[in-house]
């Protein structure tokens, strides 16, 4: 007994020794000392134990993409050992109705398959900084450990691990919650190598059903959506990037933001808001699209007011006078001074991000462009190859209206359709502004009111297009001289008609 309590006592000194010369060394030994030592620490341990251990890691490389192997581990043991562990994270899932939970960093569960049991351990290290004073915060490395024995090797690589992937990439479709993702400027990034995008939860109402468009074309959209999609095998036989791009163009109003949120409710598609104007240059633009992930859409807006990418191969006009070449040097030297060296980003790096050897990095994305005036746009970003469909979105028809008459007042049929069909075919009217006299302003408002409501704008929308066609000078003229002009820039048109006939 006094031996067995000897042996304890010396056991314990020794165990308390060696954790202080630990402490020690990690706190004033240099960091390349301490992988060295627990380097080769590892690798003699490795001889005597019987186990294998595999990590997965959060991100490879340069942290230029999160692993999917690492999403699907997180998955796969979110839903099978979440019930095990002691210490877990939670958060909200698809449609953000339920909670998902995951195991806490440095947490160990136990899992089995056919009889063989496994452990995982969530585990994260942090990288050094350079100095103590830097200004960036250290680096988290968050990876999943497994560890099994050696007997076991063939089937925990071969079934197992496999039975992981396919499972855990079950569980994140079923859990995914879709994302709307937006890029900031370089120099708000917070540190070096971190992910360049943030993002809110995507829950934007639009689908196709509720568009003001016409049958035939919701149906060839969608029909060219869903066929995508399930193309894989058929971009890969071709030899071409699982991608497409589309061009929508028309007028303001007429949906071209909406047909984007309904294209990615259509296919479960996480959205990338990217705002050309916050990327300083070419690089920058290629690492954004590198952190994008596959079933994405990604969405320049009003591509020609982004950024000064029409006429780059225009041949120059004639030469400016003087005058106008300081007043230019002049307002550029301004916008310097105010806005910073601006993006440097360029029209052939815009091509090399649409169809370049980069967009090939991950499947199944969409790159989506809007535009008011298609005409300024360069003939070579929107030749087929890069924007694969052009999809014009005009002003309102009568089954458009038909679409809102049912989304706004609940209506199939009423009195005041034929009314409305032979205006709307006479006058040119978006589908938003058809919208607005539709939507009731007070309880008191009937159906009945708000058609009639928009049988007076369409009136009035008719006039105006009448009076720019029968006296265009009449009209430019009152224009600019009548103090009431609406906020567009149009003469009210009843005013105008008068002074137009006198």
């Amino acid at each position: 007994m006094k031996m067995m309590s000897e042996m304890w006592t010396t056991m314990g000194s020794t165990l308390a020794s060696f954790m202080f010369l630990w402490t020690i060394m990690r706190q004033y030994c240099p960091y390349g000392v301490q992988r060295f030592l627990e380097k080769y620490t590892h690798r003699i341990m490795s001889y005597f134990s019987p186990y294998i251990r595999i990590s997965f890691h959060e991100y490879m490389g340069d942290r230029l993409k999160r692993s999917e192997a690492y999403a699907a581990v997180e998955a796969y043991l979110s839903a099978n050992t979440s019930k095990s562990a002691k210490r877990l994270k939670a958060e909200l899932g698809k449609d953000s109705s339920n909670l998902v939970l995951t195991m806490d960093e440095y947490e160990r569960v136990t899992d089995e398959h056919k009889g063989v049991k496994v452990w995982w351990v969530s585990n994260k290290v942090m990288s050094p900084t350079r100095s103590s004073m830097s200004y960036y915060p250290e680096q988290e490395r968050r990876f999943y450990k497994l560890t099994f024995h050696n007997k076991y090797r063939d089937l925990i690589t071969e079934s197992y691990l496999e039975h992981v992937m396919r499972e855990g990439k079950e569980i994140r479709l079923r859990n995914r919650q879709r994302k709307l993702y937006t890029n900031s400027p370089g120099y708000k990034w917070p540190s070096y190598k971190q992910t360049m995008w943030s993002h809110i939860v995507f829950e934007h109402p639009a689908t196709f059903e509720t568009m003001a468009l016409e049958p035939e074309k919701k149906k060839e959209i969608i029909e060219d959506l869903i066929t995508f999609s399930k193309s894989k095998d058929f971009y890969a036989r071709i030899g071409k990037a699982w991608k497409r791009g589309y061009l929508l163009h028309g007028p303001p109003g007429t949906g071209k933001s909406t047909m984007i949120a309904a294209m990615a409710n259509l296919l479960a598609y996480d959205v990338y808001d990217l705002e050309l104007t916050a990327v300083k240059d070419n690089t920058e633009l290629r690492k954004l699209l590198i952190e994008t992930t596959s079933k994405s859409i990604i969405v320049i807006e009003d591509i020609d007011c982004s950024l000064d990418l029409t006429g780059q191969r225009k041949k120059k006009a004639d030469k400016l006078s003087d005058e106008e070449t300081d007043k230019d040097v002049v307002g550029r030297k301004e916008a310097k001074e105010e806005g910073g060296s601006g993006s440097k980003v360029t029209l052939s790096g815009l091509l090399n991000f649409i169809d370049g050897i980069w967009s090939a990095c991950g499947g199944e994305r969409l790159i989506v462009f809007t535009t008011n005036y298609v005409e300024k746009l360069d003939p070579a970003l929107i030749r087929r190859g890069r924007m694969d469909k052009h999809i014009q979105l005009s002003y309102c028809t009568f089954d458009g209206f038909k679409v809102l008459a049912n989304n706004y007042l609940k209506l199939q049929t009423h009195p005041l359709f034929d009314t409305i069909k032979r205006l709307i075919e006479e006058a040119n009217i978006t589908p938003a502004d058809v919208a607005e006299n539709l939507m009731p302003k007070s309880p008191m408002d009937d159906p009945h009111k708000c058609l009639s409501t928009l049988i007076q704008a369409l009136e009035k929308a008719a006039k105006a297009e009448e009076l720019e066609q029968n006296c265009p000078i009449q009209h430019e003229q009152l224009l600019q001289q009548n103090g009431s002009i609406k906020e567009n820039g149009e003469l009210p048109p009843d005013k105008a008609v008068n002074q137009c006939q006198l």
